[in-house]
């Protein structure tokens, strides 16, 4: 039997074949070995700033974790798991990690626990 492979004009490349079954339209490789989306760690000094912010927000605390060495997906695990801890909401843009409350020893002790470098940021 003839090797089938089917192509999309619009995205400029193979997308499906037969012996490899769907393809990522960006690296050209089965969708399970794509590195197109492999997580990227951000770039930094490795240590993660913690430190107590109002400003801009109606008067309410929030604590923030900024510059953690984690890839998206383990940055969303370690959100989940500190909001959790610290029995609060929160959420995650543009990787900081926004935690409601003052929170920021409680924070400071966990992420050591966790084997990252922390440090206090701010007053």
């Amino acid at each position: 039997m003839a090797k089938k492979t089917t192509s999309l004009a619009g995205l400029g490349g193979l997308v499906y074949s037969t012996d490899q079954g769907r393809l990522c339209p960006g690296c050209n490789k089965p969708v399970d070995g794509c590195v197109c989306k492999q997580a990227e760690v951000p770039a930094g000094d490795g240590i993660a700033r913690v430190r107590r912010e109002t400003k801009g927000r109606g008067g309410k605390t929030v604590t923030t974790v900024s510059g953690v060495p984690l890839a998206e997906a383990e940055l969303k695990e370690l959100a989940t798991a500190l909001k959790r801890r610290c029995g609060t909401g929160g959420s995650l843009k543009e990787g900081v990690i926004e935690i409601q409350g003052d929170h920021v020893q409680l924070l400071l002790d966990e992420l050591v626990k966790r084997g990252l470098k922390a440090k206090k940021s701010g007053g």
